[in-house]
This record gives C-alpha cells, structure tokens and sequence, in this order.
C-alpha cells in the first residue's frame, strides 16, 4: 500500500515538473515569436479590389463541324472514264461536268432511235392529212399516233440514260482528292469525289436537358477551333432537336456560321458558347488572388488589426464562374474589399503588411483595364 502511494506522489511530481518545463518552454517560443514579428517589417503586397464587371452568361459546349451539303458524288451507271473536267481541292458551280464516261454506242443508240422517231413523225403528219378524207381508217391513223409517241419515249430514255454518262456537281462547293482515273472501269456506285458545300458550314453539339430553355432558335454562338485559336467564328443557332437523348440525358443543338475565308471544314472538333441574350454583373478578382487549402478556396484580405496596423486576413470565398484569369466571387467578400494579389504563400494570418505604391485598386495589379474579350465559362454549363 505504502508503495503504490510513494509511486503515485512520484508520478504527480514529475507530471508538474514535465508540466513546468513544457510551460516555460511555450512561454519562451511565444515571446520569441512576438519579437521576431516586431522586428520583421511588413511584407510589401500588391492589392486588387473586388469590382462587378458585366458578363455574358453562356454555355460551353463541345461540337463539331458539318456541312450544309456534302456528299461523295458517284455515278449511276458504269462504264470507262473517257474525261476528267476538275482538278483535286477545286470550287465548283452547280452543274459543272465532273467527268465524263465512254459514251459512243450510247450516242450511236441514240441516234438510230431519233431516225425512227422522224420516220414515225411523218407518217403520223401523213395519216393526219389522210383521215379527214377517209384515206385511212381510225385505227390506222391512231396506231401512227401511238408509234409516234413510243418512239418519241425511246428517244427520251436512251436521252437519260446517255446524259448518266456525264456526272455533273449537285450543288456548288469545294470538290476534294478524286478517286478513280482516266480510261478506269468504274461499276455503279463507284466514289469518284466528295463534295462540300463550306459556306455556311454547320457546327453540332449537345447541351444538358436543363439547359433547355438558354438554346433557342436565333441565339448567339462563338467557336473557335485548334487550327485558328485566336480566331472567333460567330454564328447563331439555326434548329434545336425535339427529342431528349435518354441515355445522356442531353439535346442535340444545330447553329449555322459564316465561312466566307473557307477556313473551316467538316469533320472540325468545335469548342462552342451559347451565349445569353443580356449580360449580368458579376463580381471578380483575379485568378492570382486566390489560394487552396483543405478548407477550400481563401483569399488573404487587407484590413486593420487592433493597434491600426495594415494586415493580411485569411477570408475563405466561394467561387462560381471563370472568364479568362477572372474568377467570380459568389460569397465571402463584399463589393469594394481589397485583397492581396499575389504571393499567398509567404503570408500568415494576421501578418503584418505593406501595400505597394502604384497597386490598382480596380481590379489588375499590373494596372491594366481587364480584357472585355476574354473567355468565358458558365460553371453551370459545364455541370
């Protein structure tokens, strides 16, 4: 008994004793720490100030490019290539000769079916004269008739069948790399050149369901494209699909686009905004101003401590939609608060600092007006 009590005093002792040491040594750190910020000057930033600008909601959307007609021409009946009229990547009217085929037994036919036909034709006009002096019966003159037409129908058929031997364009357009070659066979349904219409050209591309109502006939798109990015092609939406797709969920969109300079083409991979009738303001900062902890995404704001002096406040903000390196601030600072810029990393809550001279208050640290044409990206589209 006596040794679990001698054992116990022994334990709280050197519990107080631990104690005492950790405390002393804390004490020390502290003070050590309030010397060092006191004589550490205050960190220089830059600010930027939380400022509403107007934005254009949209949709982005990922598409792709079409044209308005496009078709690989072929022929309807087979025979010899006896011409080619185009050259590969050529721009063609609508009823330009695109090759010819082997047609001389066709044109020989032909021929000999429009002999029979005046043969047919005179003895009809013959019959005519004779019937109203009862020369010939009724039924000889009809049977001139009808031998008159049905050779008048050969001629017409061995016509269309001749006028197959020459393939013309169906609309006007670019035509691309040919496919067969003089004095080749080709049987029916041979590929012999694709055609595009490129102006208009057409871009598809889906949105979700919800976003039904914000895709409408005669609303506003911008593309751009990998070839040219720099370069915005505008268009508008020309036709909506009725149907919802079950299985994604989404529905099909259709916007037509001017390609006067014919730099796009079909096949193209289109990154695609629907934009908003009317713009909304929106208050942002730079993307630069803003950091990430476990805690989301913070800002360091600039305001006063106790004794007055300037200081860094770490503020967690809410972020909603991107338009270029701006950010929208949905919640966490008001309309007018500065904030640090750039350079978070070397900064602490509450730490001492100094806002550079010539720092722009209105929102760019370089003291640059944001660009009005920067890209935009509805966060909501992109859900």
């Amino acid at each position: 008994m006596k040794t679990a009590v001698r054992m116990t005093v022994v334990l709280v002792l050197l519990a107080a004793i631990l104690g005492g040491i950790f405390g002393w040594k804390f004490l020390q750190m502290q003070k050590m720490g309030e010397q060092m910020s006191q004589a550490q000057p205050p960190t220089p930033v830059d600010s930027v100030t939380l400022t509403a600008e107007a934005w254009r909601p949209e949709i982005k959307s990922v598409g792709s490019l079409r044209a308005i007609n496009g078709v690989a021409v072929s022929n309807e009946v087979a025979g010899v290539v006896s011409e080619i009229a185009f050259e590969s990547g050529q721009r063609v009217s609508r009823g330009d000769i695109l090759i010819r085929l082997e047609d001389s037994v066709d044109q020989a036919a032909l021929a000999a079916l429009e002999a029979q036909a005046r043969l047919a034709n005179e003895t009809f006009r013959r019959y005519s004269d004779l019937l109203p002096r009862n020369a010939i019966s009724q039924s000889q003159y009809d049977e001139a008739q009808a031998n008159y037409q049905a050779a008048r129908a050969d001629v017409a058929q061995q016509q269309a069948q001749l006028n197959k031997k020459t393939i013309r364009a169906p609309f006007d357009g670019v035509v691309g790399l040919r496919q067969v070659d003089q004095g080749e066979y080709i049987a029916v349904g041979t590929p012999i050149v694709e055609l595009n219409m490129l102006d208009p050209i057409y871009v598809d591309y889906s949105v979700a369901e919800k976003q039904l109502d914000r895709v409408q006939a005669g609303r506003q798109v911008e593309v751009r494209v990998a070839a040219f990015p720099e370069r915005v092609f505008d268009g508008e939406i020309e036709a909506v699909a009725p149907t919802v797709d079950e299985s994604s969920r989404t529905l099909d969109v259709r916007a037509k686009l001017s390609n006067a300079e014919r730099l796009l083409r079909p096949g193209m991979f289109a990154d695609v905004r629907t934009l908003a009738p009317d713009t909304v303001n929106v208050p942002t900062l730079p993307r630069t101003a803003l950091a990430f902890n476990t805690y989301g995404d913070y800002v360091f704001r600039i305001a006063e401590n106790d004794q007055g002096q300037t200081i860094a406040q770490r503020t967690q903000v809410s972020i909603g939609r991107l338009r270029g390196d701006q950010v929208e601030i949905v919640d966490g600072l008001a309309p007018g608060d500065r904030v640090v810029a750039t350079g978070q990393l070397r900064l602490r809550d509450g730490q001492p600092i100094k806002v550079k001279d010539g720092s722009n208050a209105a929102g760019n640290p370089d003291g640059d007006a944001p660009a009005a044409d920067a890209e935009a990206s509805d966060a909501e589209a992109q859900g």
